[in-house]
């Protein structure tokens, strides 16, 4: 397991909490006004500098309108299929395939 928190895992997560913001036509402003929270804020968020715990990720997740298991979800799918990949990849490299 890697030690450092700037995973592959992390950065799919970042570009998730992005990606809800700005479907919901937010802002990193609009969207710190809605938390009460100031925009570096969520821009340490975004960026990775800050991490949220579970209460500030369901904060952030109702402020843009989508449920915290709808976020969950969208995570699991996207790390699933990366996992999926990565591991068709190794069985390639392993000369395992069943061709």
């Amino acid at each position: 397991m890697q030690k450092s928190i700037y995973t592959d895992q992390q950065q799919h997560f970042l570009e998730l909490l992005r990606a809800v913001r700005k479907e919901a036509g937010l802002t990193q402003h609009q969207l710190a006004e809605r938390l009460g929270t100031l925009q570096s804020r969520i821009t340490d968020y975004e960026r990775g500098i800050r991490r949220l715990d579970l209460m500030e990720l369901r904060q952030v997740c109702v402020a843009v309108g989508v449920p915290l298991m709808e976020f969950v979800r969208r995570f699991e799918e996207t790390n699933n299929s990366q996992e999926m990949a990565t591991s068709s990849q190794e069985v390639d490299a392993a000369g395992l395939s069943s061709d």
